[in-house]
């Protein structure tokens, strides 16, 4: 017997209009120099629905984007999906092969470009000959245009738009809500990038676990930053989630310095916002001298929030960082960090491991690890280490014209690679990467553990720790370790503070000092680049 209820489908077309009808006062602040209401910005996205149109693009077909958080962005964040396409965002930070082939490999019809970003993209041009049009988006830049018919103005384009005047979710009335909404590809870390497919069903339930309460729990009352780029797995479902709420947005728009998004913050009344740890350590020396007391939730992901990090923001603003667990593969946030109640009578030193753990699974995600040899579900006590894997309505089943067999079990649960322990409460505690773990003399290193030991030290500001080959071992940590600056704490130094904090067989091999460590086009720090480094020595 099945139920009685409407068979409407779960769309973005319902976002779009739900802030058009009940949030157009709310306020979209781009970098401190452009302030609209959610009723400019979807006023330009249903004139952005006939510019597509007009430009010929067909129903399904990838439209990309190469640009920065601005409130230009996020029109077509709404405006594309809300129209039946597919809205393909382009990490700006890739090498110039990784991004021709995923441009080639999406087959994207049209490229939305911010005008400072078009010459990073722009000698691919002609290896991309599947793109009709460029559309360039103004960003305060100044860069010259090559001349050329393909490329045209965004706000051209606007202004000369008759804006749709239907219901974009009444065309979607009889529509399959698993039509696809977004794509977005991995890093391609591991071989070439493969692309995630996000549908309309997937993307709106995402967006709910956002709002659910006690865990990130956006709301009306709230003003949302995402520092996390927009083409970073959609932006983490903030601005989704915000118009959803109807909590206001502020965009940074392309400057990532620590003291232009520390006064974005202060001058914004910002109260949730989110960024790798990279992002979070630079703005440190900032805490001090802005007023950021209206910020309650403070988000982290991408890569491990160091505890001792998420200790400074407390100390300083009363608010951790609270760490996320997610993935490309699951839209991307799966698990939310932070204490519960039955936290409540525990120690102050217990609360803080508790911080430091990933977390408990959003609503409707379920998380299992299983033994990496045999397979077999592993018992939920804290201690026993094995292969996380995560299934749910909003987790990818497959990849975009990508046989990956392999990363998916035959009950269909997709394979993280990541290794954990889930406790009693269903914390997921992330030991680390299956290609991270460092195995000398037969026994395993754990390198998220000694990155976060090394970490605790008050001089250090960033960490990684690789192995690197040996020859009666097999494999001996290194670490390398960017200082704060002045600091002349030594190697021997380093190793006396973390030595009684771990085995002694953990101790690294070397200390190397570096200026910056390297990062991958998310932010993320590349531990390949460092062991790259130490095979061509």
């Amino acid at each position: 017997m099945y139920g009685l209820m409407q068979p409407r489908p779960l769309t973005i077309a319902h976002i779009l209009e739900r802030a058009e009808a009940l949030f157009a006062h709310k306020q979209v602040a781009t970098a401190g120099v452009e302030r609209l209401t959610y009723a400019d910005v979807i006023a330009h996205a249903r004139r952005l629905a006939t510019v597509l149109d007009s430009l010929k693009v067909p129903s399904g077909a990838r439209v990309a984007t190469f640009a920065s958080n601005s409130r230009r962005h996020l029109e077509i964040y709404l405006a594309v999906p809300a129209t039946k396409r597919v809205l393909h965002t382009i990490n700006i930070r890739l090498s110039a092969d990784h991004l021709e082939y995923i441009v080639d490999h999406a087959e994207d019809d049209v490229v939305f470009v911010d005008r400072g970003l078009l010459a990073r993209i722009w000698p691919s041009v002609d290896r991309l000959s599947r793109v009709r049009h460029w559309v360039v988006l103004p960003d305060g830049s100044d860069t010259a245009l090559p001349a050329d018919p393909r490329i045209l103005g965004y706000d051209e384009l606007i202004a000369g738009a008759v804006p749709f005047t239907g219901s974009f979710e009444d065309t979607f009335a009889l529509a399959d809500e698993n039509l696809a909404s977004g794509l977005c590809y991995t890093s391609g870390t591991t071989g070439p990038p493969k692309g995630v497919l996000y549908s309309h069903r997937s993307t709106v339930l995402h967006c709910l676990g956002t709002l659910a309460a006690g865990l990130i729990g956006l709301a009306e009352s709230d003003v949302v930053m995402p520092i996390v780029p927009f083409f970073h797995a959609n932006a983490w479902g903030l601005p989704y989630g915000a118009l959803m709420a109807g909590a206001s947005l502020v965009l940074p728009g392309s400057s990532a310095e620590p003291a232009h998004l520390s006064r974005l913050m202060e001058a914004e009344r910002v109260t949730v916002a989110g960024a790798v740890p990279t992002v979070w350590t630079s703005l440190v020396p900032e805490l001090r001298r802005h007023d950021l007391s209206a910020v309650r939730f403070l988000l982290g992901g991408g890569s491990a929030v160091p505890p001792a990090l998420s200790e400074t923001y407390r100390a300083a603003l009363g608010v951790p960082i609270t760490h996320s667990w997610g993935m490309t593969e699951v839209s991307p946030v799966g698990v939310i960090g932070g204490t519960r109640t039955q936290h409540r009578e525990a120690t102050a030193l217990e609360r803080v491991a508790v911080r430091a753990a990933q977390g408990q699974p959003l609503p409707l995600v379920n998380l299992r690890t299983v033994d990496v040899e045999t397979g077999r579900e592993l018992p939920r006590d804290g201690s026993a280490v094995g292969e996380l894997q995560v299934a749910g309505p909003w987790v990818a089943g497959g990849y975009f014209r990508v046989d990956a067999d392999d990363s998916f079990t035959d009950d269909g649960w997709l394979r993280t690679g990541d290794l954990a322990t889930l406790d009693g409460d269903g914390y997921l505690r992330l030991v680390d990467r299956m290609k991270d773990l460092i195995k000398s003399g037969g026994e395993w290193i754990s390198s998220v553990e000694l990155e976060a030991v090394i970490a605790s030290h008050p001089d250090v500001v960033e960490v990684a720790v690789i192995g690197r080959p040996d020859p009666r071992w097999a494999e001996r940590p290194v670490a390398y370790v960017v200082l704060r600056d002045g600091s002349a704490v030594t190697a021997e130094e380093l190793v006396r503070h973390i030595t009684p904090m771990v085995a002694r067989w953990w101790l690294p091999d070397e200390v190397v000092f570096m200026a910056t460590l390297p990062r991958t086009g998310t932010g993320k720090l590349s531990k390949s680049a460092l062991r790259d480094s130490v095979r061509s020595t």
